[in-house]
């Protein structure tokens, strides 16, 4: 069973210029978190080694960074919540938007996040992730920045402010703010707004114009990113799994193809991997479960379900190689499970963790080539074989201790991660 990588979703849907190396979105292109074939990135690294250049930022977050040619574009908040000791004010906060150079991590240019609603108090899970957890999109010509109950804002790539679109200001009661990022699919940019509007809602990217918009008392519950395939009939598809609930809708309309009724239960935060027969999809708390879907069909779907598993993850999105899944979970377990029939090939707790197992990985796993590269929160990044055994084979560190919760970007020399304090480029020297 292979990866699909959908070229067509992430090429046409996307807009990215194929002449331009680009990862333009969280998990990178197609949402694959695979590198480019080819890429030769180090397997260790530190202060005095592969270490290329190391840029200071405002303030932190657990958005990834995302390029398209030379520019890097990357989230953080300011003012509140960046220290659990003097947290602040909360009519302090800013956001912003950063953009790097990507041969020397200069900052080209920073813009301001207007803070246009009252955001959830710095409290409970929310200290663990910020204000700046989704990832920005790019088309090549534009980025893309959810900012929650703050909205959705577009900038040119010199970062001229196009426009913002509110989304909305709902609460819950467990007030944990947004982590879901913005997908780009032809003229739409599509946003997760679970938090603030119980709705995923899709906007012309040029003029802003609110296309469509799909709820779900589900989506409460879910802040994960949705991700896109082509159907088994040609058509386009966007899928998403939340509490209890996988489906499919058309992208171009908002209107629901097909809908599963599966055992995950509330707080679903991975996004499903897509492969060539099977769908995949995490999550839940307090019971946590992982299923399979058979690919095919309309309507309701749910007779397709073939496997579930109490083998899961609850932050980290796995990935897709050759016939098997692969994470380390927020637990810190190294995990591959078979694709086909949910069975765990192996399963073993990450070595060399110097502080507490509990949330120790909120990073989503990235392949390039045979290896995989986790990053851990305050650990360092470990490197595993891409092999069902997945033998650790390093485990690199800065000295940097803030919190390095955001999955990183890669091109074909360099991978790129950002802390609470800076962003690095690391490639071989």
């Amino acid at each position: 069973m292979k990866l699909l990588l959908f070229v067509l979703i992430s090429g046409s849907c996307t807009g990215v210029l194929p002449a331009i190396e680009s990862w333009p979105q969280f998990r990178g292109p197609g949402g694959a978190a695979t590198a480019p074939e080819g890429a030769k990135i180090p397997v260790e690294w530190s202060e005095s080694k592969n270490l290329k250049w190391k840029t200071p930022i405002p303030g932190p977050g657990s958005s990834s960074p995302v390029f398209t040619g030379n520019r890097i574009f990357v989230t953080c908040y300011t003012g509140y919540g960046t220290d659990k000791e003097a947290v602040g004010e909360a009519e302090d906060l800013g956001r912003q938007l950063l953009c790097l150079d990507r041969t020397n991590g200069r900052i080209l240019w920073s813009r301001s996040l207007e803070v246009s609603n009252p955001e959830d108090p710095y409290r409970g899970y929310l200290m663990e992730h910020g204000y700046a957890s989704s990832t920005p999109v790019t088309d090549g010509e534009r980025v893309y920045v959810f900012a929650g109950k703050s909205g959705l804002h577009a900038f040119t790539l010199r970062g001229d402010k196009l426009w913002t679109r509110a989304v909305g200001n709902k609460s819950s009661n467990r007030r944990w703010g947004s982590a879901a990022s913005p997908v780009l699919y032809k003229n739409l940019v599509i946003v997760n707004a679970a938090d603030e509007a119980r709705c995923l809602i899709a906007f012309d990217k040029m003029s802003s114009e609110e296309k469509w918009r799909y709820g779900s008392e589900g989506l409460e519950l879910a802040f994960a990113t949705p991700q896109f395939a082509v159907g088994q009939d040609g058509r386009d598809e966007m899928i998403l799994s939340v509490p209890h609930e996988l489906f499919a809708l058309d992208p171009a309309t908002g209107m629901r193809r097909w809908l599963a009724r599966t055992k995950v239960p509330g707080n679903v935060s991975p996004s499903v991997v897509i492969t060539e027969d099977m769908i995949c999809a995490f999550g839940g708390y307090p019971r946590k479960m992982s299923i399979g879907l058979k690919r095919g069909g309309k309507g309701d779907v749910t007779d397709n379900l073939r496997w579930d598993s109490k083998v899961t993850t609850y932050v980290p999105t796995p990935l897709a190689h050759g016939d098997h899944l692969y994470w380390v979970n927020d637990s810190a377990e190294a995990v591959c499970m078979e694709i086909a029939s949910g069975e765990v090939v192996s399963k073993k707790t990450v070595e060399g963790l110097a502080r507490s197992k509990r949330f120790s990985f909120y990073a989503s796993m990235v392949r390039v080539g045979d290896r995989l590269y986790a990053v851990s929160r305050h650990n360092g990044t470990f490197v595993f074989e891409a092999s069902p055994d997945m033998k650790q084979i390093a485990q690199n560190k800065f000295a940097d201790r803030s919190d390095f919760s955001a999955t990183p970007a890669v091109s074909k020399d360099a991978i790129y991660l950002r802390s609470g304090k800076f962003v690095y480029c690391v490639g071989e020297q």
